[in-house]
């Protein structure tokens, strides 16, 4: 396929915009307008390419669905699977359930520095969910699973916020995330737990 001859047409047409582009009469003042629009759209750009390859906020990846109606009958998402989890390779994994009006768990201990795997699902409606600080901020849509990689960069108390009106406790909707230092999170993990009587110790 020969390319030249299109080539020289998209060539023709650049210098014959251009030229009528240059012919126009553009007032002083609003050249000045154009490059300050200009200006402000190469901003935002900016600020969107800087969050997606260096702050990781980017849109989902993937749709995996889940049935909201049966969470608790669900193997990922039963009550007794909520929270924080170490698999064998130290990736920490939280699982959390939104419901009108609070997240469930409550309250979670996580460790800082480190890259956290949230996954989240709802009960019921549309929430949101946002952590000051962090990339954290995301819908969490009935029927739908939403995944978000984040990392709390020191240690501290960190309000886990709903950002979607959910009803009329909206206001009211909120968790608590309590982030400590690497090392005692590690120390801790090492740490065994034992077993009370009559069954494993779970929080």
């Amino acid at each position: 396929m020969q390319t030249e001859p299109i080539q020289a047409k998209c060539k023709q047409f650049c210098r014959d915009f251009f030229t009528q582009l240059n012919a126009v009469h553009i007032d002083h003042l609003e050249r000045k307008w154009i490059a300050i629009s200009i200006i402000i759209i190469a901003l935002l750009v900016g600020i969107i390419v800087i969050d997606a390859f260096f702050h990781g906020v980017n849109p989902p990846s993937k749709v995996e669905t889940i049935d909201s109606a049966s969470l608790h009958l669900s193997k990922e998402f039963a009550e007794e699977n909520l929270g924080v989890q170490t698999d064998d390779k130290g990736n920490v994994v939280v699982r959390m359930v939104a419901g009108r009006y609070s997240f469930f768990p409550k309250h979670i201990d996580v460790p800082a520095e480190t890259p956290i795997t949230f996954r989240w699902v709802s009960m019921d409606v549309l929430h949101g969910v946002h952590i000051p600080m962090t990339n954290m901020s995301t819908m969490i849509v009935p029927g739908y699973v939403a995944e978000i990689t984040t990392t709390f960069p020191k240690p501290g108390e960190y309000p886990l916020l709903c950002n979607e009106y959910c009803g009329m406790g909206h206001n009211h909707m909120w968790s608590n995330i309590s982030v400590i230092e690497k090392e005692h999170w590690t120390s801790k993990q090492n740490t065994p737990v034992p077993a009370a009587k009559g069954g494993s110790v779970n929080e």
